[in-house]
């Protein structure tokens, strides 16, 4: 048996114990020049079930995409130019620098940042910013109901979703349990993809010429019927309703309460920092 067979054997014992402990001198699984793989390095790659035979799998790619890795970044720093290393050196920098500073702000953010967004907040950037809000695709409000052909109630059922009094708002969700689907709440807009895959009759080649404001529809497919009845239609480039953007409005009042807040630490922390002489400009 080779090496890398020999550790793995090794690892897999010990994970399957989990005795996997901190050691003085921390076991080695593979080198490459003078970079070395160790154990617990590997602890993380296991899943936690797992057959001998697929964790052996698993290590042995692990070894070998870390080694060609390793291979080729020593050969990169041999065969690169100095100019484009260093760039490279302090991309890294950069990088670690961002990663470490957006993450501290990440912690500080979900701490003291006010999530709360109110109604009030969400109606004035709404007045103020309708020009943002432009509909990419038509909205409908509808309800609808779809019922078998055999529904010995079909008239009945006609008649209370026409009227829509209150008596027939509760006749109609008594009878709920009979549709092959339905929905009631008129008051949501929905999309025109959305209505034509819950509605088929209303395919997309026919959904414009039928799809009018306080229409009432009765469609039949070979399934059953489908009774529909359009409140309001809100097309493409029109304004989006308030309700229909309430998600994305109060999103952007919290990106722009956390962007100020990350420019008040930033400031807080400088001037801290100058108070206390650990920052100074010369």
């Amino acid at each position: 048996m080779n090496r890398i067979g020999l550790h793995i054997i090794i690892i897999f014992s010990f994970t399957s114990c989990n005795l996997f402990t901190v050691q003085k001198e921390p076991t080695s699984l593979a080198r490459v020049n003078d970079a070395y793989l160790y154990k617990k390095d590997i602890k993380l790659v296991l899943p936690e079930t797992y057959t001998k035979e697929d964790s052996i799998l698993l290590v042995n790619n692990y070894i070998n995409n870390w080694a060609t890795n390793q291979l080729l970044t020593d050969q990169a720093k041999i065969n690169l130019p100095q100019s484009q290393l260093k760039k490279f050196t302090k991309l890294i920098e950069d990088y670690k620098k961002q990663l470490y500073t957006e993450a501290y702000k990440d912690v500080l953010i979900s701490k003291q940042l006010d999530t709360l967004v109110t109604t009030q907040e969400i109606e004035t950037y709404y007045e103020n910013n309708k020009q943002n809000f432009k509909l990419n695709q038509d909205l409908i409000k509808l309800r609808y109901i779809y019922f078998a052909n055999s529904n010995i109630h079909q008239e009945k059922l006609e008649k209370a979703f026409k009227n829509y009094k209150e008596e027939d708002v509760a006749y109609l969700k008594h009878e709920s349990l009979k549709y092959i689907s339905y929905s009631l709440d008129d008051s949501l807009w929905i999309s025109k993809k959305s209505i034509a895959e819950k509605i088929p009759p209303l395919s997309s080649k026919t959904i414009d010429e039928k799809l009018k404001k306080d229409k009432y529809l009765q469609l039949e497919d070979s399934l059953g019927v489908f009774l529909i009845k359009i409140n309001d239609i809100r097309r493409v480039n029109e304004t989006a309703p308030l309700t229909y953007v309430v998600p994305t409005v109060k999103q952007i009042i919290l990106n722009k309460r956390k962007l100020e807040f990350s420019k008040k630490l930033e400031k807080e922390i400088r001037e801290d920092a100058l108070k206390n002489k650990k920052f100074e400009i010369y």
